[in-house]
């Protein structure tokens, strides 16, 4: 499966880049699915379900179905965090599968910056960071899109993976 990372620092900008990179990718007719990594512990399930219950007791994997969406929850139990390999191991197979986060992995990246973080840029000690999308002029040895322009960041993208 082809990839492709949205990196950043914290409020970067990299999570509404993703969810315009998902809308604009999908509306040209690619199938697209996503992986977020958390530095935090987090939730999807609420106490009093059922299905928090199941995991309460003990369980390993919980499978939450319905007719419009399946969940499967799996519990780590100080079992090791999953390689991001591991885990798009188990994705289905789609034309592109973009990954916020995982800034350390080796697959290609576009980093997300703005400039009222003051947080320095990756990109000039990271290879894997292919371009910026940035809502300040920047000159840099790769390209630099606005933050703001998706069309030229999905177009960037969708070559680079050859789609």
């Amino acid at each position: 499966m082809n990839r492709y990372g949205v990196v950043g620092w914290k409020n970067a900008g990299k999570t509404g880049l993703m969810e315009r990179l998902v809308t604009e990718i999908t509306g040209r007719g690619f199938s697209v699915s996503t992986v977020k990594h958390a530095h935090h512990s987090f939730d999807v399930d609420h106490q009093g379900k059922d299905s928090y219950r199941h995991r309460e007791a003990g369980a390993s994997q919980v499978l939450l179905a319905s007719r419009n969406r399946i969940a499967l929850m799996h519990e780590l139990r100080d079992a090791p965090e999953p390689s991001l390999e591991e885990l798009l191991a188990q994705l289905a197979p789609v034309d592109l599968v973009l990954i916020e986060g995982y800034k350390r992995d080796s697959h290609p990246k576009v980093e997300a910056h703005r400039a009222v973080t003051q947080n320095p840029l990756i990109a000039p000690d990271d290879p894997t960071i292919r371009a910026i999308a940035s809502d300040t002029p920047l000159s840099l040895d790769r390209p630099v899109f606005d933050l703001d322009d998706t069309v030229s960041i999905a177009d960037f993208i969708l070559n680079e993976v050859g789609l």
